[in-house]
């Protein structure tokens, strides 16, 4: 209990890689296009528990994961996003599905003035951060979430490795792969806020797919990083291996890109962690 779970935070986050940046997710909010409801996002829905005509912040909304099936169930949210390229892919689809009246959007970074862009506190009855708490101060951004809602908040944060990496793929070919557990430090900082943070698992499968074993090489060697990167001749011979036809190739895949030829013939897990709990001034 005496450990500064939020002063480790900022270590850890010193030793990661560059932290991504707006132009990063504006690269990607081309391929953000939803369509359906992801089955990730229905089971954060179903955990959120919801009560009916709830307004909601977004905060990190990418491009509607949540915010568009949210308000397609009558719920007003303010979606707030740091990258305006995903605001605009927000924007198409809250257009497709004419909910426009019920999504507010922020052009809004975590380290950001909340007050000043328009976000008071306890403006809306419950908070989300879904996949996207991205920041040095993980306890200010747990503060500014818990002072903006009502009732509760809830959040997901990865439990090992980070989900960009194929931790079976890593183990195959030697390399050596950083497990951060980033939802440990955030339920302590809750703890020591004198919240009571309930914890819940949501299992998200992803599907890496490629069209040639030269692009599966590409892709994949964004995982090598931290002193792997010369296994380049292992990662291919592992690929070369491993890669069967894709029997969904063409079909929509991750944030909507179509599915290429091939993919691997293990499955990948990611395990998210569900934090929820309720506000100061929602605890009896």
């Amino acid at each position: 209990m005496t450990t500064d779970w939020n002063e480790e935070w900022k270590a850890l986050q010193k030793a990661r890689r560059n932290p991504d940046d707006p132009r990063f997710w504006d690269q990607r909010a081309k391929h953000f296009r939803p369509r359906e409801t992801h089955p990730y996002a229905r089971a954060f829905i179903e955990l959120a528990a919801l009560e009916p005509g709830e307004r909601v912040l977004d905060m990190g909304c990418g491009g509607g994961t949540l915010a568009i099936p949210l308000a397609r169930s009558g719920h007003p949210v303010v979606a707030c996003d740091f990258s305006s390229a995903m605001l605009d892919a927000l924007a198409e689809g809250c257009s497709y599905y004419q909910v426009e009246h019920l999504v507010e959007p922020h052009l809004l970074a975590w380290d950001e003035d909340w007050g000043r862009a328009g976000i008071a506190p306890r403006s809306v009855d419950v908070a989300f951060a879904s996949r996207s708490i991205a920041t040095a101060d993980l306890e200010a951004a747990l503060v500014k979430l818990d002072r903006t809602a009502r009732r509760r908040c809830c959040i997901t944060l990865v439990t090992g490795a980070s989900p960009r990496v194929d931790t079976t793929v890593m183990a195959a070919i030697g390399a050596s792969v950083t497990e951060s557990r980033d939802y440990i430090y955030a339920f302590n900082i809750l703890v020591g806020l004198g919240r009571y943070p309930e914890v819940r698992y949501i299992a998200s499968p992803r599907r890496d797919t490629f069209d040639s074993l030269e692009d599966g090489i590409a892709d994949f060697a964004r995982m090598l990083e931290g002193g792997n990167e010369g296994r380049i001749d292992e990662l291919a011979a592992y690929l070369s291996a491993h890669m069967v036809e894709n029997p969904h190739a063409g079909k929509p895949g991750e944030k909507g890109r179509p599915q290429g030829r091939y993919t691997l013939d293990h499955k990948r897990i990611v395990r998210w962690a569900f934090i929820a709990w309720e506000t100061e001034g929602n605890r009896s």
